[in-house]
């Protein structure tokens, strides 16, 4: 549906009196004007016939008689009129408008109910937009804190992987120590094995020899022996 036009204060009694009373005729209308002027039928026909031409009323014939019919609800309507009444007459400020429009009369104790009853619906509707806010600002803490530790988490996990290739590396070394070290001992084995068995024979000559020194000592004197008695 298209945004309805601005009705003048005039065109804005006449919808109110649809708006409270339903389909109403133009004489229904003109009877029942909240400022209860003196007009004439005319006057009153010519403003329904402007509404109609601005769409925010529709007609229908019912009989002889034509009945004019709110095509926009009061809410649509008036929420535009008096943000313009609240903007131009006291530079936007709510409470101000409020207690001008509560001096201008009497509250009927269902009035009095009605709006006791929407300023705790707009008191629960702030608590809820301070509950949003806090909890959209704890939400945003909580995101930077998980954001600054991010870093800090793939680092570990980094480190984590790193940590089995490095007790790897650790374990390989080891091996390959052991290894080496096996391999220096059975060389120093062999070195020495060799020098033995060099030594070995000369050992072995040694022994005949200290076996045959007795011997030829013997030999000697006996050859002395034999020469003294000759």
């Amino acid at each position: 549906m298209a945004r309805p036009s601005h009705p003048s204060n005039l065109e804005l009694q006449a919808l109110s009196v649809l708006w409270h009373e339903g389909p109403s005729t133009v004489a229904a209308v003109h009877e029942t004007l909240p400022d209860k002027k003196d007009r004439a039928y005319t006057t009153v026909l010519s403003v329904m016939q402007s509404l109609e031409r601005k769409n925010l009323v529709r007609r229908a014939r019912v009989g002889r008689a034509h009945v004019y019919e709110a095509a926009y609800s009061q809410e649509v309507i008036v929420q535009r009129a008096t943000q313009n009444f609240l903007t131009n007459a006291f530079g936007g400020r709510l409470g101000e408008a409020l207690l001008a429009i509560l001096s201008a009369g009497t509250l009927t104790p269902e009035e009095k109910t009605n709006i006791e009853r929407e300023l705790q619906r707009h008191k629960t509707m702030a608590a809820k937009k301070t509950a949003k806010k806090v909890a959209k600002k704890a939400a945003k803490k909580a995101v930077k804190k998980v954001a600054k530790k991010a870093p800090a988490k793939k680092a570990a996990k980094k480190a984590a992987k790193k940590a089995p290739a490095k007790k790897a590396a650790k374990k390989a070394v080891k091996k390959v120590a052991k290894s080496a070290k096996k391999a220096a001992k059975k060389a120093v084995k062999k070195t020495v094995a060799k020098k033995a068995a060099k030594k070995a024979p000369a050992k072995k000559a040694a022994k005949k020899a200290a076996k045959k020194a007795p011997a030829k000592k013997a030999a000697k004197k006996a050859a002395k022996k034999a020469a003294k008695k000759k």
